[in-house]
């Protein structure tokens, strides 16, 4: 997974987890890792920008243009999806762009909230179900947990200091 093999494999990926766990800082690193020991062009995204990228999209009329550009990478890291409030079109602009990725591209998507929620999250169950069916059937989830890097690392300094 850390080399970036998924992606000549058109494979994806989900990391879900707490905030604070590493999935960002993993999903960076492994961008990195596929643009220098592939040559691949990664996007990264985080995903309220994305989303509201795509809705301001329609009527400006580059949606064409800006869903282009986001299919033919090689990788598309969606990063942090809920953790800011999404615009209305959100589970349909998602689901086409993943529909039209599926098999062709890799997509790496980090998300503080369980897969169960995201119906809820993007407000379109359906339109959700077919946008997972699609992205776990070649994908790699990985969860990460269950402690924040930065709270750990505040709560191994507090013992230290105190043992001291």
């Amino acid at each position: 997974m850390v080399t970036g093999g998924f992606v000549e494999r058109r494979e994806d990926a989900l990391f879900l987890c707490p905030p604070g766990t590493g999935k960002s800082h993993i999903a960076q690193a492994i961008g990195r890792t596929v643009i220098q020991s592939q040559g691949h062009r990664v996007l990264h995204r985080e995903a309220h920008h994305l989303l509201e990228e795509l809705a301001e999209s329609s009527p400006e009329g580059t949606r064409r243009q800006k869903l282009d550009a986001l299919t033919s990478a090689p990788l598309l890291i969606i990063d942090e999806l809920g953790m800011r409030k999404l615009p209305a079109t959100a589970a349909e602009d998602l689901l086409e762009l993943i529909m039209r990725r599926y098999e062709k591209a890799s997509t790496l998507i980090t998300s503080n909230r369980p897969v169960e929620d995201w119906g809820k999250l993007l407000g379109d169950n359906a339109a959700v179900a077919a946008m997972l069916d699609r992205l776990l059937h070649h994908a790699h989830v990985v969860q990460f947990g269950p402690r924040s890097w930065c709270t750990k690392g505040a709560m191994d300094l507090q013992s230290a200091e105190s043992a001291g």
